[in-house]
């Protein structure tokens, strides 16, 4: 397997990666982790418009469901000790063409890191996760993070600093709170969060007004994790990053709806960039890494031979995150290669 770089853009200190939805053509979102800009991408890697440029740190970005271009994303997050201010914000787009973006503070919600937009039971929901609750000195992990949640509003421009989401905490306690990852089941979407304590499932309320539904789902500290179907077999497996931005990669088997540790791997260092599904026809997951060798790695499964392949598909970039997509019948990655200040497009194959 290999990956053919098709596109570059360079962008210090590049980290947060979306799709976007806009004027009716997919495009791609890429955003700075310190103070700088958030770029428009088209899907072959062509820079098309600058959304802002600062103040930046940037976590996470999603798409507002059913709109034009809106979308959420989180500001001010410039690292675990530098995020006191963090906040989210709503961006629009411009109401006539070459035009500025609209952006408008929704929520000040100090050390976000992780957030999303969940629709179960026909209501839509955000759920946002704070890496820690304070941080009274550098690498103060005293006051653990929590989860908050709220409904997302009918009307979100109703939303500013002056009246904003009405978040709640639905669970507190999550010490190095740094994962998080999106899956659905017959009723919808539901939240993954990984911490020091293990990693949670998040289902939203099946009816509007219930409680949300908390479990834990592994008892090992996770910095971030994903899921990919290797056996194909409708169980998916479970793919981690341990502990926080650790170096070990650990697979866990769903088996009669526990996890259990079938591989381990101890030669990634920081590892960070991750995601999982199906590309070139088979499940696959990516993972990057941005100390050592800071390789961009394919990992597949041989079920006749039961083992796990790993192909290194770039090196030396340091990737902070990584999206796949299809475009015209072919696999791409995009990869916010942090390290060396690279947004990367590439192509995927099997030779």
């Amino acid at each position: 397997m290999r990956a053919e770089k098709k596109k570059t853009y360079e962008l210090e200190k590049c980290y947060s990666i979306a799709p976007l939805k806009y004027q009716g053509r997919d495009h791609i979102l890429a955003a700075a982790e310190k103070i700088n800009k958030c770029l428009l991408f088209d899907m072959e890697g062509n820079y098309e418009d600058t959304i802002w440029k600062e103040p930046g740190g940037t976590m996470s970005m999603v798409q507002v469901p059913g709109s034009d271009g809106v979308f959420l994303a989180t500001h001010k997050f410039y690292s675990p000790n530098d995020s006191k201010e963090a906040m989210i914000v709503a961006v629009y787009p411009p109401n006539v063409e070459g035009g500025d973006w609209k952006v408008n503070v929704v929520a000040h919600l100090p050390h976000v890191h992780r957030f999303d937009i969940l629709e179960r039971g026909g209501v839509k929901y955000i759920i946002a996760a704070v890496i820690c609750s304070d941080r009274k000195f550098k690498d103060d992990w005293s006051d653990p993070g929590k989860v908050y949640a709220c409904e997302l509003p009918e009307n979100l421009e109703d939303c500013n600093e002056d009246n904003p989401l009405p978040f709640q905490v639905i669970k507190d306690d999550l010490l190095k709170n740094h994962g998080y990852c999106r899956q659905q089941d017959e009723q919808g979407d539901y939240a993954v969060i990984g911490a020091d304590s293990g990693v949670y499932k998040f289902l939203p309320p099946s009816a509007r007004g219930e409680s949300w539904d908390i479990r834990k789902i592994l008892d090992e500290p996770v910095s971030d994790m994903t899921f990919i179907d290797f056996q194909e077999n409708g169980r998916p497996d479970m793919l981690t990053i341990m502990p926080f931005h650790g170096d070990i990669i650990k697979i866990f088997r769903n088996t009669e709806g526990e996890y259990r540790e079938i591989y381990k791997q101890q030669s990634v260092d920081f590892g960070h960039a991750i995601w999982g599904g199906r590309a070139l026809g088979k499940p696959m997951a990516v993972i990057g890494h941005r100390q050592g060798k800071r390789d961009l790695m394919a990992y597949t499964y041989d079920r006749e031979k039961d083992k796990f392949q790993i192909d290194v598909l770039d090196s030396d970039v340091g990737p902070a995150n990584v999206y796949h997509y299809v475009l015209n019948g072919r696999d791409r990655l995009v990869s916010t290669n942090r390290e060396i200040d690279e947004i990367a497009f590439y192509k995927l194959a099997d030779q």
